[in-house]
């Protein structure tokens, strides 16, 4: 009978999609009930689908761990104050040890009804060993132990001054009798692969439509989630208003001019933290680009306030060389900031022995041309695209640049980049709000994200010293001479950080979280709104 059940939802959940695709207004139940009567709660993407949901198969990019949070707890987690108990209730760092203690709850089940217990803990911090979790560096743990039936210690090879938020808040703790045999954790996606400690199960996941249909895990140990079933829906920016008004929504990120209105309509309005990123890839491991003073040509030449102004109409602030935007507390000011100056552009590449001839730069006959990859497609607001390229575009042929615009899919923009076959891309992220540690990943780190920078060696330095320093003051001094030499060395360039508006029903109250989700994801979706 509840396999029936099931499949009627299901069912039902997949002809309201249908509905809600063809932009028909009418709904099929009250609001905040689906065809079936059952209480849920709607989240609008625009991008949909954002990979299998499990800790190792979904996409590596903040709204596919927004999707996996939802299945998996972590020890600890965040709310918009700071850390909050999860699956450890307390914790306690050891300095004479270089050690963290957690004393478990004595209530987690996992959603087969199976006990969460000390030695799951210790088997995934085990697992991850012998199978690098993407988002955390298990290096920098030496071992873990089971103290007593509740309490496990993890022991560190060095200091790690952002262990709390990098590691703790942020390794989805596995069960140990599903994942022990598991050798191949990216392609495990069977059903028990989703079976996890979190507040919610999977029942549905499309990804041709990019849509994600949860239900509430009753048994959750921090109580019965607020909503029987949360789903996802892929639905365009451009159709976000039209669908939250007529209710087939419950939350969505909206275009930033209709904040306004929306505010007026009734809705909560969230503005996002300069959390987010638009960057200019480089790739710095290739000539000409491997010289740093072209790099610094490329800076002077983008103007990033006429980026700003004309493709995102002015929402969004001009980017920082330094990566950390203006409002951030680590933010350094007084580092270069490359104020757009043309005749400084050409100042460099001719001192690097480039000559003009008509419109273009060129060396010994060779026209100075690069290809400029960008995602084409429909793009969310503040995502570079197609304008933001041809704005670069014209800005660096007015220097002397020719550059061939090539437009792709972002998947395969992210793959090409990751594989080093680029000249320069357009490309960003979230995750600069987390703990500033964040520029390790994204500077010396691996993946598409990250510049893979590794040529100054007092830079990586500083980086490592920065992890290790526990002392807030001395590591703030760190942070701002990273930024310092990041910026001359221009590895990556910062272009903007878009203005973000997220409107959301008074079902629930949205928030955005401290230092972000996890290693520092800036999207109101904190798993917690769905809970308490």
């Amino acid at each position: 009978m509840c396999k029936f059940i099931k499949r009627l939802l299901v069912l039902g959940v997949i002809f309201s999609l249908f509905i809600l695709a063809a932009g028909c207004g009418e709904k099929d139940g009250s609001p905040g009930e689906n065809s079936a009567g059952v209480d849920v709660y709607t989240v609008a993407d625009s991008t949909g689908d954002w990979g299998y949901p499990s800790p190792y198969a979904h996409y590596l990019r903040g709204p596919g761990y927004i999707r996996m949070s939802l299945i998996f707890d972590t020890l600890v987690w965040k709310d918009d104050q700071g850390y909050v108990p999860a699956i450890a209730k307390s914790w306690d760092y050891l300095e004479g040890e270089n050690a963290y203690t957690f004393k478990l709850r004595k209530d987690v089940t996992w959603h087969d009804g199976e006990k969460l217990t000390p030695e799951d803990v210790v088997f995934t911090f085990n697992y991850i060993k012998e199978h690098p979790y993407p988002w955390i560096d298990s290096g920098i743990v030496e071992g873990v132990e089971v103290v007593d039936d509740y309490t496990i210690k993890v022991f560190l090879n060095k200091s790690y001054a952002p262990f709390m938020d990098i590691v703790a808040c942020t390794l989805p703790i596995l069960p140990e009798h599903i994942w022990k045999n598991v050798q191949d954790p990216e392609q495990f996606q069977e059903d028990k692969a989703l079976i996890g400690a979190g507040p919610f199960k999977l029942v549905d996941y499309n990804k041709a439509q990019g849509s994600y249909l949860y239900e509430a895990y009753e048994d959750y140990y921090l109580g019965k989630p607020k909503f029987k079933q949360l789903k996802f829906v892929k639905v365009s920016e451009e159709m976000a208003a039209s669908s939250l008004k007529q209710k087939q929504v419950d939350a969505s990120r909206i275009p930033p001019e209709l904040g306004d209105e929306m505010k007026k309509e009734g809705f909560d309005i969230l503005e996002c933290p300069h959390d987010w990123n638009a960057k200019l890839l480089i790739n710095h491991q290739k000539p000409p680009f491997d010289d740093k003073r072209f790099r610094q040509a490329l800076a002077y030449a983008i103007d990033r306030e006429q980026v700003v102004d004309a493709c995102l109409r002015g929402y969004g602030l001009a980017g920082s060389p330094g990566i950390l935007p203006p409002d951030n507390p680590w933010h350094n000011p007084d580092i270069e900031q490359y104020v757009h100056n043309t005749a400084k552009a050409k100042e460099i590449l001719e001192s690097m022995g480039y000559t003009k001839e008509g419109s273009y730069y060129q060396k010994e006959g060779k026209v100075l041309k690069l290809e400029l990859l960008i995602a084409g497609g429909n793009r969310a607001s503040g995502e570079p695209g197609e304008r933001e390229g041809e704005m670069i575009k014209q800005q660096l042929e007015a220097v002397g640049i020719k550059v061939n615009l090539r437009s792709l899919e972002s998947k395969t923009l992210d793959n090409l980049v990751n594989e080093w076959k680029f000249d320069i891309a357009l490309s960003g992220h979230g995750g600069i709000g987390g703990d500033p540690d964040f520029l390790t990943r994204i500077i010396v780190g691996q993946g598409f994200n990250s510049a893979r920078y590794t040529s100054n060696e007092t830079l990586v330095d500083l980086l490592n010293k920065q992890q290790q320093e526990m002392d807030e003051e001395q590591r703030n001094e760190l942070i701002a001479e990273i930024q310092k030499l990041y910026a001359e060395e221009v590895p990556a360039l910062t272009v903007y950080y878009p203005k973000w508006y997220w409107a959301s029903s008074e079902k629930t109250d949205l928030f955005y979280t401290r230092l972000g989700i996890a290693t520092g994801i800036p999207i109101p979706l904190n798993k917690l709104s769905f809970v308490k």
